[in-house]
């Protein structure tokens, strides 16, 4: 397909004339199992990946639950991987599967953007899944992972203190490499500014050998504490790395940076499905940017790509790409980064966008399978180029044009697309531990 020049734009409402005949309208989330079940479909693929257009809507959230908890009880899906800090997915992986707290155990997902994993629809997701573990033994319970790598500080500290527990003298080691990181370990981009000014010299090097110290250690380690332990360890060892990299880069390009933190991410999936095994089957919940298949969308002819297209290259039809929009509502986004949460409106999809054409069917929630192949012509419709909103953290309704749409083909960047005409704001929630909860409870201090 030629992107170099977009083909005239049809009529939304003429497109969306054939699109609503292909969609089949969904339940209201109300009823989980009975939207549950509308995904049964892809129960068979080994991945599948569940996008959003923004990092503050409840539905988006709520249908990923319930989506989620059909394919886990329905299809022996046992991962859930998630856009998040490795570290504080770990607290809540240890809650879930009932495993013991550790010394470091805190409450999760405090930093900005708190809200986006600190809120009413994950905790009651989370709450769900501790549920169902508890009647399966330890090795068929559904773990939650964090795929992100953010977390450089956490990371470090986690590495530290595994070590401190089965080898000491390791420790001091690790100490001694990671020391070169500790003056930027609450703000690492001033790393990577540091670096650009040539008043720091690189940490790679260090970072790389303790990587590659825990992994020499692998069954020594592994007999001391056991075999969790140890694979959270090495994992927070590669965010370390990988962290490194990235503030590294992120002063030299954006298209650099994106693409070590996807292939992270993507990385971090596969670690992950090796660990669980033969039968691991995984949903992943990230950002439509994240999930979507990159080489369809213009970061993708700008040279970036993401966990999607590297999932669709490595697993073929095994891997499903679902893609979520809305037309308008309500968002929980800040104006900057570190800033206040805000409750904004958002504002109704342009006209020359594909959620305007969905919004055009009149349908309130709908989903469109787009690899069927009974549903070829409407493929064409939503092949050609078009524009696609995307939500984050941040939210500039002011400059919505130039801040949140991008150029895409939604028939080639999704294998199925969800569709909320109107959403609402996720709820975050308060830091209170709530009484009577374990001592694992990852959502209040």
């Amino acid at each position: 397909m030629d992107h170099s020049t977009t083909t005239p734009y049809a009529s939304a409402q003429q497109a969306a004339k054939a699109i609503a005949a292909a969609c089949e309208p969904l339940p209201s989330l109300q009823e989980e199992d009975a939207f549950g079940a509308h995904f049964d479909r892809f129960g068979d693929a080994k991945i599948v990946l569940l996008g959003e257009a923004s990092h503050g809507t409840s539905e988006f959230y709520r249908a990923r639950a319930a989506i989620t908890r059909r394919l886990i009880e329905q299809h022996n899906f046992n991962i859930v991987a998630v856009e998040a800090d490795w570290p504080d997915a770990a607290y809540i992986d240890r809650y879930v599967r009932h495993r013991a707290a550790t010394s470091d155990d805190r409450q999760a997902f405090t930093r900005f953007p708190a809200w986006m994993w600190h809120n009413e629809e994950v905790a009651t997701f989370t709450e769900w899944l501790r549920q169902h573990n508890a009647e399966l033994p330890f090795s068929q319970r559904t773990s939650f992972r964090g795929l992100d790598i953010y977390s450089l500080r956490a990371s470090l500290f986690a590495v530290l203190d595994y070590l401190d527990r089965i080898d000491p003298e390791a420790a001091q080691a690790a100490r001694q490499r990671y020391g070169c990181l500790t003056p930027w370990q609450s703000e690492p981009a001033l790393y990577g500014h540091a670096l650009l000014q040539e008043e720091q010299d690189t940490c790679e090097e260090a970072v790389v050998e303790q990587l590659q110290a825990l992994l020499e250690h692998r069954i020594e380690y592994m007999a001391k504490e056991g075999e969790e332990a140890y694979f959270n360890a090495t994992q927070n060892a590669r965010v370390v790395r990988a962290a490194e990299q990235y503030y590294r880069l992120m002063y030299r390009g954006s298209t650099q940076s994106w693409n070590l933190r996807d292939r992270h991410m993507f990385d971090t999936l596969q670690q992950v499905i090796e660990a669980k095994g033969a039968d691991a089957k995984v949903v992943v919940w990230a950002h439509n940017s994240h999930i979507g298949n990159a080489s369809a969308t213009e970061m993708g002819w700008q040279g970036q790509f993401n966990i999607g297209e590297l999932c669709r290259t490595a697993y073929g039809d095994q891997a499903v790409l679902i893609g979520f929009g809305t037309h308008t509502g309500i968002v929980a986004a800040a104006d900057n980064w570190d800033s206040p949460m805000k409750i904004k409106q958002i504002v109704p999809s342009r006209a020359d966008s594909f959620e305007r054409i969905f919004h055009e069917t009149q349908l309130p929630r709908a989903l469109i399978e787009l690899r069927n192949p009974q549903h070829s012509k409407v493929r064409e419709q939503l092949t050609q180029t078009r524009l696609e909103r995307a939500i984050g953290v941040i939210y500039r309704p002011e400059s919505e044009y130039y801040s949140h749409y991008f150029k895409a083909s939604l028939a080639e960047q999704f294998d199925a697309y969800v569709w909320f005409d109107e959403t609402t704001a996720v709820t975050p929630l308060p830091s209170e531990r709530p009484q009577g909860v374990p001592d694992t409870y990852p959502f209040g201090v």
